[in-house]
Protein backbone atom coordinates (compact mmCIF):
# COMPACT_ATOMS: atom_id res chain seq x y z
CA UNK A 1 0.00 0.00 0.00
CA UNK A 2 2.75 2.35 0.80
CA UNK A 3 4.36 2.14 -2.67
CA UNK A 4 0.99 2.85 -4.37
CA UNK A 5 0.45 5.85 -1.92
CA UNK A 6 3.88 6.86 -3.73
CA UNK A 7 3.18 5.92 -6.74
CA UNK A 8 -0.39 7.21 -7.48
CA UNK A 9 -1.18 10.80 -7.05
CA UNK A 10 -5.45 9.56 -7.17
CA UNK A 11 -4.59 7.46 -3.97
CA UNK A 12 -3.10 10.20 -2.02
CA UNK A 13 -6.13 12.57 -2.66
CA UNK A 14 -8.42 10.23 -1.75
CA UNK A 15 -6.67 9.79 1.68
CA UNK A 16 -5.86 13.25 2.19
CA UNK A 17 -1.59 12.87 1.83
CA UNK A 18 0.18 15.93 0.21
CA UNK A 19 3.80 15.28 -0.34
CA UNK A 20 4.54 19.04 0.06
CA UNK A 21 3.67 18.48 3.58
CA UNK A 22 4.37 15.57 4.85
CA UNK A 23 5.40 12.10 4.22
CA UNK A 24 3.34 8.87 3.24
CA UNK A 25 2.90 6.82 6.19
CA UNK A 26 5.62 3.78 6.82
CA UNK A 27 5.01 0.40 6.53
CA UNK A 28 4.52 -0.24 10.22
CA UNK A 29 2.05 2.51 10.83
CA UNK A 30 0.02 1.36 7.70
CA UNK A 31 0.11 -2.28 9.01
CA UNK A 32 -1.08 -1.14 12.90
CA UNK A 33 -4.18 0.53 11.01
CA UNK A 34 -4.70 -2.60 8.70
CA UNK A 35 -5.04 -4.60 11.75
CA UNK A 36 -7.71 -2.06 13.37
CA UNK A 37 -9.71 -1.87 10.10
CA UNK A 38 -9.53 -6.30 10.17
CA UNK A 39 -10.11 -6.00 14.24
CA UNK A 40 -13.05 -4.14 13.82
CA UNK A 41 -14.60 -5.62 10.83
CA UNK A 42 -14.31 -2.02 8.79
CA UNK A 43 -13.80 -2.96 5.53
CA UNK A 44 -17.16 -4.24 4.27
CA UNK A 45 -18.44 -0.66 5.62
CA UNK A 46 -15.73 1.40 4.36
CA UNK A 47 -16.22 -0.02 0.66
CA UNK A 48 -19.94 0.82 0.91
CA UNK A 49 -19.55 3.89 2.23
CA UNK A 50 -17.39 4.92 -0.79
CA UNK A 51 -20.04 3.52 -3.12
CA UNK A 52 -22.80 5.47 -1.41
CA UNK A 53 -20.80 8.73 -2.22
CA UNK A 54 -19.81 7.90 -5.24
CA UNK A 55 -23.35 7.47 -6.28
CA UNK A 56 -24.71 10.52 -4.48
CA UNK A 57 -22.42 12.05 -6.96
CA UNK A 58 -24.07 10.81 -9.94
CA UNK A 59 -22.04 7.39 -10.54
CA UNK A 60 -25.37 5.49 -10.50
CA UNK A 61 -25.00 1.58 -11.06
CA UNK A 62 -26.73 0.73 -14.61
CA UNK A 63 -28.26 -1.98 -16.31
CA UNK A 64 -24.69 -3.41 -17.43
CA UNK A 65 -21.67 -5.43 -15.69
CA UNK A 66 -18.50 -6.09 -16.96
CA UNK A 67 -16.85 -9.02 -15.36
CA UNK A 68 -13.11 -9.71 -15.34
CA UNK A 69 -10.44 -11.18 -12.86
CA UNK A 70 -6.76 -10.77 -12.20
CA UNK A 71 -4.06 -12.66 -10.32
CA UNK A 72 -2.72 -10.58 -7.59
CA UNK A 73 0.93 -12.42 -6.98
CA UNK A 74 2.56 -13.36 -3.86
CA UNK A 75 5.94 -14.44 -2.71
CA UNK A 76 6.30 -18.24 -2.55
CA UNK A 77 8.81 -18.34 0.05
CA UNK A 78 8.50 -20.72 3.15
CA UNK A 79 10.73 -17.84 4.75
CA UNK A 80 8.80 -16.41 7.39
CA UNK A 81 7.77 -16.54 11.03
CA UNK A 82 5.21 -19.66 10.36
CA UNK A 83 7.59 -20.93 7.68
CA UNK A 84 5.05 -21.90 5.71
CA UNK A 85 2.87 -20.55 2.63
CA UNK A 86 -0.41 -18.55 3.42
CA UNK A 87 -2.79 -21.78 2.89
CA UNK A 88 -5.44 -19.60 0.97
CA UNK A 89 -2.96 -18.90 -1.80
CA UNK A 90 -2.22 -21.28 -4.75
CA UNK A 91 -0.53 -21.65 -7.51
CA UNK A 92 -2.19 -21.11 -11.09
CA UNK A 93 -1.30 -21.40 -14.57
CA UNK A 94 -1.97 -18.74 -17.11
CA UNK A 95 0.13 -19.33 -20.46
CA UNK A 96 3.14 -20.58 -19.90
CA UNK A 97 3.60 -18.60 -16.97
CA UNK A 98 2.90 -20.23 -13.42
CA UNK A 99 1.50 -17.76 -10.79
CA UNK A 100 1.23 -17.94 -6.75
CA UNK A 101 -1.14 -16.17 -4.99
CA UNK A 102 -4.77 -14.79 -5.07
CA UNK A 103 -7.79 -13.74 -7.80
CA UNK A 104 -9.68 -10.44 -7.27
CA UNK A 105 -12.95 -10.82 -9.45
CA UNK A 106 -14.29 -7.65 -10.03
CA UNK A 107 -18.03 -6.88 -11.69
CA UNK A 108 -17.59 -3.26 -13.11
CA UNK A 109 -21.22 -1.16 -14.12
CA UNK A 110 -20.61 -0.74 -17.75
CA UNK A 111 -21.26 3.04 -18.07
CA UNK A 112 -19.66 4.68 -15.43
CA UNK A 113 -16.64 2.14 -14.75
CA UNK A 114 -18.09 2.27 -11.03
CA UNK A 115 -16.87 -1.76 -8.81
CA UNK A 116 -20.05 -2.33 -7.70
CA UNK A 117 -18.63 -6.03 -6.53
CA UNK A 118 -15.61 -8.15 -5.76
CA UNK A 119 -14.16 -11.62 -4.83
CA UNK A 120 -11.04 -12.45 -3.28
CA UNK A 121 -10.56 -16.54 -4.23
CA UNK A 122 -7.34 -18.56 -4.30
CA UNK A 123 -5.69 -18.08 -7.99
CA UNK A 124 -6.55 -21.42 -8.99
CA UNK A 125 -10.48 -20.85 -9.19
CA UNK A 126 -11.56 -20.49 -12.53
CA UNK A 127 -12.89 -17.53 -13.18
CA UNK A 128 -16.30 -18.27 -14.02
CA UNK A 129 -17.42 -19.53 -10.03
CA UNK A 130 -17.62 -16.58 -8.27
CA UNK A 131 -20.02 -15.22 -11.37
CA UNK A 132 -23.28 -14.70 -9.74
CA UNK A 133 -21.78 -13.03 -6.65
CA UNK A 134 -20.47 -10.23 -9.44
CA UNK A 135 -24.08 -9.24 -10.46
CA UNK A 136 -26.42 -7.18 -8.81
CA UNK A 137 -29.37 -8.34 -10.31
CA UNK A 138 -31.18 -5.75 -12.32
CA UNK A 139 -28.61 -6.25 -15.27
CA UNK A 140 -29.87 -6.38 -19.17
CA UNK A 141 -26.29 -6.86 -20.02
CA UNK A 142 -23.57 -8.75 -19.23
CA UNK A 143 -19.90 -8.40 -20.66
CA UNK A 144 -16.71 -10.83 -20.21
CA UNK A 145 -13.88 -11.90 -21.76
CA UNK A 146 -13.65 -16.09 -22.87
CA UNK A 147 -13.36 -16.88 -19.36
CA UNK A 148 -17.18 -16.56 -19.13
CA UNK A 149 -18.14 -18.13 -22.13
CA UNK A 150 -21.73 -20.26 -22.42
CA UNK A 151 -22.63 -19.44 -18.69
CA UNK A 152 -25.61 -18.31 -19.34
CA UNK A 153 -26.73 -20.77 -16.32
CA UNK A 154 -24.96 -19.08 -13.82
CA UNK A 155 -25.93 -15.54 -15.00
CA UNK A 156 -29.64 -15.94 -14.49
CA UNK A 157 -29.03 -17.36 -11.07
CA UNK A 158 -28.09 -13.97 -10.14
CA UNK A 159 -29.78 -11.71 -13.25
CA UNK A 160 -32.47 -13.60 -14.89
CA UNK A 161 -33.40 -10.55 -17.61
CA UNK A 162 -29.65 -10.12 -18.27
CA UNK A 163 -27.93 -10.81 -22.03
CA UNK A 164 -24.87 -12.62 -21.96
CA UNK A 165 -22.82 -10.63 -24.43
CA UNK A 166 -19.53 -12.27 -22.75
CA UNK A 167 -16.98 -13.15 -25.66
CA UNK A 168 -17.36 -16.37 -27.17
CA UNK A 169 -14.27 -19.16 -28.24
CA UNK A 170 -13.50 -19.37 -31.38
CA UNK A 171 -12.75 -22.17 -33.34
CA UNK A 172 -9.38 -21.43 -35.41
CA UNK A 173 -10.35 -22.80 -39.23
CA UNK A 174 -14.09 -22.69 -38.94
CA UNK A 175 -15.86 -20.97 -41.37
CA UNK A 176 -17.02 -18.59 -38.61
CA UNK A 177 -13.85 -17.44 -37.57
CA UNK A 178 -13.89 -14.12 -38.79
CA UNK A 179 -17.26 -13.40 -38.28
CA UNK A 180 -16.63 -14.80 -34.57
CA UNK A 181 -13.27 -12.48 -34.37
CA UNK A 182 -15.25 -9.51 -35.36
CA UNK A 183 -18.31 -9.97 -32.67
CA UNK A 184 -15.42 -10.50 -30.19
CA UNK A 185 -13.66 -7.21 -30.77
CA UNK A 186 -17.24 -5.64 -30.96
CA UNK A 187 -17.99 -6.61 -27.37
CA UNK A 188 -14.25 -6.19 -26.29
CA UNK A 189 -14.59 -2.31 -26.89
CA UNK A 190 -16.72 -2.18 -23.86
CA UNK A 191 -15.00 -4.09 -22.00
CA UNK A 192 -12.14 -1.44 -21.56
CA UNK A 193 -13.39 0.03 -18.32
CA UNK A 194 -12.51 -2.66 -16.17
CA UNK A 195 -9.02 -2.43 -16.57
CA UNK A 196 -8.86 1.20 -15.28
CA UNK A 197 -10.19 -0.50 -11.79
CA UNK A 198 -7.51 -3.00 -12.03
CA UNK A 199 -5.11 -0.68 -12.57
CA UNK A 200 -5.47 1.01 -9.16
CA UNK A 201 -5.92 -2.77 -7.64
CA UNK A 202 -3.11 -4.24 -8.61
CA UNK A 203 -0.40 -2.01 -6.98
CA UNK A 204 -2.93 -1.29 -4.00
CA UNK A 205 -3.19 -5.37 -3.19
CA UNK A 206 0.66 -5.73 -4.25
CA UNK A 207 2.01 -7.71 -1.05
CA UNK A 208 5.40 -5.97 0.34
CA UNK A 209 8.18 -7.21 2.03
CA UNK A 210 8.96 -6.52 5.94
CA UNK A 211 5.32 -6.57 6.15
CA UNK A 212 3.79 -9.14 8.71
CA UNK A 213 0.19 -10.72 8.84
CA UNK A 214 -1.93 -13.17 6.36
CA UNK A 215 -1.41 -12.09 2.71
CA UNK A 216 -4.54 -12.99 1.93
CA UNK A 217 -6.10 -11.12 4.30
CA UNK A 218 -3.97 -8.50 3.25
CA UNK A 219 -5.33 -8.63 -0.69
CA UNK A 220 -8.72 -8.07 0.57
CA UNK A 221 -8.28 -5.32 3.09
CA UNK A 222 -5.82 -3.24 0.50
CA UNK A 223 -7.60 -3.68 -2.50
CA UNK A 224 -9.15 -0.22 -1.93
CA UNK A 225 -12.79 -0.86 -4.04
CA UNK A 226 -15.73 0.61 -3.47
CA UNK A 227 -17.01 -3.08 -3.23
CA UNK A 228 -20.34 -4.38 -1.37
CA UNK A 229 -18.67 -7.20 0.28
CA UNK A 230 -15.48 -9.46 -0.30
CA UNK A 231 -16.79 -13.38 -0.42
CA UNK A 232 -14.54 -16.90 0.08
CA UNK A 233 -14.54 -19.27 -2.41
CA UNK A 234 -12.57 -21.95 -2.13
CA UNK A 235 -13.10 -24.28 -4.66
CA UNK A 236 -10.66 -25.19 -7.83
CA UNK A 237 -10.96 -25.59 -11.36
CA UNK A 238 -8.86 -25.91 -14.75
CA UNK A 239 -9.79 -23.94 -17.59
Amino acid sequence: MRSALLDSTALRRFVGIDLGRERVPDATTLLKFRRRLEKHHLGEALFAKVGEVLQSHGLKVGTGTIVDATIIGAPSSTKNEEKKRDPEMHQTRKGQQWHFGMKLHLGVDSTTGLAHSAVVTSANVHDKHPLPDLLHGQEQEVYGDCAYASQQALIRVKAPRAADLTNQRMRKGSATEGLDRLVNRLKSKGRSRVEHVFGVARPAARPETGLEGSQSQRARTESGLPAAEWTEISSSSAC
